[in-house]
């Protein structure tokens, strides 16, 4: 791809006058060299001074069928508007494959590598491309039309990305769900996306365990009822397991794509039009499916990767999570695919069958850039030291970790052990509703400081405001907010705008609130101090308290339940349920993992129950969720007014009864 300079003639000659400094063409070409640090203040000056030219100059990373005019229509006011790049028309499968096939076609676009030894497939650009075109062609023949929803169902297999970016070249919008899903999480995300196709595996690979992924959708069709939109089901042979088909409905994936030719015209899609939905909890029980449209989407997928990482064009980067999960999307699909990066996708677990694995898929592959938990991490330290250090891992260059913050010491393991005292760590803060990546220290351009989110990217307008709404300035503690949009923001919630204004844009009127508390620093470092809402952060899934609530209330046995998040070790957040049963002396806690597992999903059951009498509650019923949150965590110091509550006796009964349990 031949580079574009960054700014027009005119624009640079605007600056000289004005006395800025340049910003190298650099860092608009995907691959280009390292940024300097001065060259990065510079942009973060540009994109806030000139954020319309900024983000337009930003935009020709991408190749655009009608390059946009505009680059922002945004309004955080009244009806809420999140819009980018309004006039501009592009694809992003087109933008993935297409034009990196062109340029260099056997460049290696993904490697794969499963869980059992001697799975391996590794996969040029037009390799790719050619079977992301079968799978196209078939959801045209099936009735996909631009705008239809497509469900996806898969493990980390090749199959999952292909079907991401065949959505995408056909204009549908695709929804992946998580492979952990019961069916009733799963028959409430299909009923309410309303998918017509969804792609599931015949039976799925976790360590030892196998998921039955095909049962599983079945019995979430049944679920859906009438509501179902689904008309055909495709399965994708993962272990070869037989699994039942219904005639006419289901499909084998490998028969319907060998009908197919190797190339598919790809949709015109304007960059408003939805690329995808995907599902997140909130604080009331029902999952909110955010919507994230084409252009301004990919522009941020790209940028970000291309800035946050230092990319390279001999890059081999490894972003561990899901495609269920943002990150998956971002930096496993959309962000390295659009800068013609060579991405590693491995199914497998990274302790099974033997510590290690993780390291081993480095090595083995060249991997350069790591992208994975604080998680993974704080599990890794508490292996033998010989495992990581008897692995080579000189490869390396980029470290990166997201989902929660990275505490300093599993920080500086990562650093040491890892990443051997050469490699960048590059902690990252961000959320399904922005896109991708908005506070880091990125490589090469900020220094990192361990534990701290460090400082936000080019563009983005964080601030600090207090429980009143008025801005801190300088250093302090506050809500963090959003003072103006960016061209990765979520645009909607599928179905419910009015629901997306009131979850963000109520509590600091003419902001996007982020849900998170922080504390800046007086040279613009931010530390992020968790959330202020009732979402627990398990390991990277977020995890609504209102939907485990819900899932529990199901068991006629229990009269009311209330679940919080409390600080964990190797998790981040532990999920922990207080549960006030029907009879007491009768009732056994594993009812609550049943209930929590078919409603929501295995990876959702509680680290800890406790059958307690009551609750607090203050004299209006409201649940005194902190004080739940203390008495778990066993900090009792500081439990503050108990006046307000209904019954204060409740507190020094749950303490007791919290104890006991635990003995």
């Amino acid at each position: 791809m031949k580079p574009f300079r960054l700014r027009t003639l005119g624009l640079e000659r605007q600056n000289k006058k004005k006395g800025r400094e340049n910003v190298s063409d650099a860092f608009v070409t995907p691959g280009g060299a390292t940024l300097s640090a001065g060259q990065y203040d510079g942009m973060v000056r540009e994109a806030h001074t000139n954020p319309e030219v900024f983000w337009l100059q930003q935009a020709r990373r991408l190749t655009w069928q009608t390059p946009p005019t505009q680059a922002s229509r945004s309004d955080f006011t009244q009806d809420v508007r999140i819009e980018w790049y309004a006039d501009g028309f592009l694809n992003a499968s087109e933008n993935c494959l297409d034009r990196h096939v062109r340029t260099q076609p056997e460049k290696t676009a993904l490697i794969w590598e499963g869980q059992e030894a001697g799975q391996r497939e590794v996969l040029s650009y037009r390799h790719l491309y050619e079977r992301v075109c079968r799978l196209a062609n078939v959801l045209r023949r099936l009735g996909v039309k631009k705008g239809d929803c497509v469900a996806i169902h898969l493990p980390m297999v090749a199959e999952g990305i292909i079907a991401m970016l065949a959505c995408a070249r056909v204009g549908a919008v695709h929804v992946v769900l998580f492979g952990g899903f019961s069916a009733e999480g799963l028959a409430e995300r299909l009923t309410d996306s309303a998918a017509v196709v969804v792609l599931t595996a015949d039976v799925a690979r976790r360590g030892g365990k196998r998921i039955p992924s095909k049962t599983t959708m079945d019995e979430a069709i049944a679920r859906c009822g009438a509501a179902s939109a689904v008309r055909h089901v495709l399965v994708v042979p993962v272990t070869g397991a037989d699994v039942p088909m219904q005639p006419g409905r289901d499909l084998r994936y490998a028969e319907e794509v060998a009908k197919e030719a190797a190339d598919c015209p790809a949709e015109r899609m304007n960059a408003l039009d939805p690329l995808f939905l995907l599902y997140t909890s909130g604080s009331t029980g029902r999952p909110k499916g955010l919507v994230h449209g084409t252009g301004g989407y990919l522009t941020w997928a790209a940028f970000t990767h291309a800035v946050v990482f230092d990319y390279k064009p001999d890059d081999i980067f490894w972003c561990t999570a899901d495609v269920s999960w943002i990150t998956g999307h971002t930096y496993v699909v959309y962000g390295p695919l659009a800068n013609g990066a060579t991405i590693m996708v491995y199914e497998g677990l990274p302790s099974w069958p033997e510590p290690g694995q993780w390291w081993d898929v480095i090595d083995r592959n060249g991997v350069t850039v790591f992208y994975t938990s604080p998680t993974v991490v704080r599990a890794a330290m508490r292996e033998d030291e010989a495992v990581v250090r008897s692995r080579s891992l000189k490869s390396l260059r980029i470290l990166g970790t997201v989902g929660e913050p990275i505490s300093p010491e599993a920080w500086h393991w990562f650093h040491d052990e890892v990443g051997k005292g050469h490699c960048a760590v590059v902690d990252t803060w961000w959320q399904t509703e922005t896109g991708g990546v908005m506070i880091t220290a990125a490589a090469g351009c900020v220094v990192p400081r361990p534990g701290a989110a460090a400082r936000p990217l080019p563009g983005v307008e964080a601030v600090l405001l207090d429980t009143q709404g008025k801005e801190v300035a300088g250093a302090g503690e506050g809500l963090l907010c959003m003072a103006q949009s960016w061209p990765g923001q979520a645009m909607s919630i599928w179905g419910d705008h009015d629901r997306f204004r009131q979850t963000y844009f109520t509590t600091c009127p003419g902001h996007y609130f982020t849900g998170d508390g922080a504390r800046r620093e007086e040279d613009g470092y931010y530390w992020i101090t968790g959330r202020v809402d009732d979402v627990v952060n398990v390991s990277g899934h977020r995890i609504g308290t209102a939907e485990i609530e819900d899932a529990i209330a199901t068991d006629h046995e229990v009269v009311e339940s209330a679940a919080v998040g409390i600080p964990h070790d190797l998790k981040g957040q532990g999920l922990v349920v207080f549960v006030v049963p029907r009879e007491q002396d009768v009732f056994h806690p594993s009812a609550v993992n049943t209930a929590v597992a078919a409603g929501v999903g295995r990876y959702a059951v509680p680290e800890k129950i406790y059958v307690v009498r009551d609750l607090p509650k203050t004299r209006s019923g409201k649940i005194v969720r902190r004080l739940l949150r203390k008495i778990a965590s066993h900090d009792l110091e500081g439990l503050g007014d108990l006046s307000t509550l209904a019954d204060p006796d409740i507190v020094g009964e749950l303490i007791a009864t919290v104890k006991a349990q635990e003995s």
